[in-house]
């Protein structure tokens, strides 16, 4: 008589399993079945990234498991988009994706652990001690990297050489014109991808950019100019003295330049700001203990309890001229994984002409608790703890959409502290994560916001919104079982308004178990078509949306 399989059972009816634990690789590109219509402007290359697995069959019989999200296997996807041409009536979209973490996997699979800094990762304490003995280790295969947060295209000061430089935005001319692909995550190292294979053939550290960007922690959302195509990041170094270090690196050159230099307390910052003039770094209530890290410590290890107490402390740094740390301000204590955007405006308040605010809207949270509450035991749909987590979730660890104000930036550099003004707080009833806007608007004010959503149905994020700052009204896409992955916005060419696009985000049917690209109209949400995968595509983080002609993603 044969054994009897239970069926797990899923939080609220909802399977998100086969998401974070996809192991699904399809190396060379297939063709998707598409339904409805994609429209011809998304032609080009859609790259996603993120954590593709986090269990290992072990030689021994045994299963490996990373226990936090940010620490899963590393996987990248490929979509390309081909327009209609004369024998083919409706775009066409072929898929292809690739492990890029072949060397860790095999560790895994043969020694039941991983001689590598995490975020989250559980260690055996035998295994810090022996982590703690080694010297310094620079690897050389890049798969023994675990790289995969966001991507940059072409990107600037590790290009190939001889490929010429980029102006006036040429860096991103076109789909036809990718040459090099980087992974790049919340630490100073970078990967490199084939552009189409997605196999890691580099490695690159931002000591490769500028000899002092010795730190090893770093935005894995660094910011590009939209117009020259510059980026822009920091880089946090903990010896011989504690300094952040902002700098650019030129599209059109390569060169890197340090814009500046300044101590401040050390704390895990995913990403920054740009506006028109400045680079804003805000420095939330993520402070971090270094010695931690230089113990066997994971970065989660390191973060130090949330101190509500403490303000939030923000630094403008003169991005176009050579006035380094303009101001300092202050602000109400918050957490936060990512920026939407930033700009300048005339001050309201009286005072002298010519004198100008930064306005910046953030996804924020009220402490970091998130950090710990996305470990994979809390995230998965069949996990006991998750069923029990999700209730805890939504009562301590939503997360809404701030505007702050900077007032009167200075126009020469001050040493002293301002104040940050909080102008307003929504959607705190649809806790909004991975924010996206239309990237025509980066450093210019801004009407649309779009993300995911965390209502509570799901242990994962469970809809897409779109937020209109204007009004204050938001719109809704959601299907039940239906998690939906991090909204890529595309611009009509030819449209005139800043929601006149599409939207094209990867999503899971819980059901069946299997992916499918999703194409939203980006002003209603109404879905226009869909393009299926053969398999479940796993719960990524970032992704970049390269036209064949039209505006490009950028970096942010």
């Amino acid at each position: 008589m044969g054994s009897i399989t239970e069926t797990p059972t899923h939080f609220n009816q909802w399977p998100n399993d086969r998401g974070f634990d996809a192991n699904y690789e399809v190396k060379e590109p297939v063709e998707l079945a598409v339904t409805g219509l994609i429209p011809a402007y998304a032609a080009g290359v859609l790259y996603r990234t993120g954590p593709g697995r986090y269990t290992v069959d072990r030689e021994n019989g045994e299963t490996f498991q990373v226990s936090h999200w940010f620490d899963g296997f590393s996987q990248t996807h490929r979509f390309q988009l081909v327009a209609s041409d004369d024998t083919h009536s409706s775009t066409r979209v072929f898929y292809n994706s690739r492990f890029a973490t072949d060397y860790l996997i095999e560790q895994a699979r043969t020694t039941g652990h991983l001689n590598k800094v995490s975020f989250g990762q559980k260690q055996d304490p035998c295994q810090q001690v022996f982590q703690k003995s080694q010297t310094e280790y620079i690897p050389t295969d890049p798969s023994s990297v675990n790289i995969g947060v966001t991507l940059s295209i072409n990107m600037p000061g590790v290009d190939e050489e001889g490929s010429g430089p980029a102006v006036d935005g040429a860096r991103w001319s076109d789909a036809s014109g990718i040459r090099t692909l980087w992974a790049k995550t919340d630490a100073s190292g970078y990967k490199k991808l084939h552009p189409e294979t997605l196999e890691p053939i580099g490695l690159a550290s931002q000591k490769d950019l500028h000899p002092d960007l010795t730190g090893p922690l770093s935005a894995s959302h660094a910011r590009s100019d939209p117009v020259t195509g510059d980026v822009f990041n920091f880089n946090l170094a903990f010896e011989p003295a504690l300094m952040y270090r902002v700098f650019r690196v030129s599209a059109a050159t390569g060169e890197t330049s340090v814009l500046a230099s300044f101590p401040g307390a050390p704390a895990y910052l995913h990403s920054l700001l740009i506006t028109e003039d400045y680079v804003l770094l805000s420095v939330w209530n993520s402070l971090m203990n270094p010695a931690a890290l230089a113990n066997g410590g994971s970065i989660l290890d390191a973060i130090q309890p949330y101190d509500p107490a403490k303000s939030a402390t923000w630094y403008v740094v003169d991005r176009k001229g050579d006035r380094g740390l303009v101001a300092t301000y202050e602000s109400a204590p918050f957490f936060c994984f990512h920026t939407i955007n930033a700009w300048q405006e005339k001050s309201p308040s009286d005072g002298p002409d010519g004198v100008e605010d930064i306005v910046a809207e953030l996804v924020t949270f009220d402490n970091h608790g998130i950090l710990r509450g996305v470990l994979y035991e809390n995230l998965i749909s069949s996990s006991p703890e998750a069923k029990a987590f999700a209730p805890e979730k939504r009562a301590g660890y939503g997360s809404k959409i701030t505007r702050f104000r900077l007032p009167g930036v200075p126009s020469e550099p001050t040493k002293e502290i301002k104040r940050v003004t909080t102008e307003w707080t929504m959607c705190e009833s649809l806790s909004p994560e991975l924010p996206t806007m239309n990237p025509k608007l980066v450093t210019r004010k801004h009407r649309y916001t779009y993300g995911v959503t965390d209502r509570g149905e799901s242990t994962w994020f469970d809809g897409l919104m779109k937020f209109d700052s204007e009004t204050k009204e938001t719109l809704l896409w959601n299907s039940h079982a239906q998690s939906a992955g991090e909204p890529i916005f595309i611009a009509n060419p030819e449209g005139s308004g800043e929601d006149d696009g599409i939207l094209l985000s990867v999503v899971l049917d819980g059901y069946s178990g299997k992916s499918y690209l999703l194409c939203l109209d980006a002003r209603s949400l109404r879905e226009l078509g869909r393009a299926d995968v053969n398999g479940p595509v796993s719960f990524g983080f970032h992704g970049q949306h390269v036209a064949a002609h039209g505006v490009q993603t950028g970096d942010y």
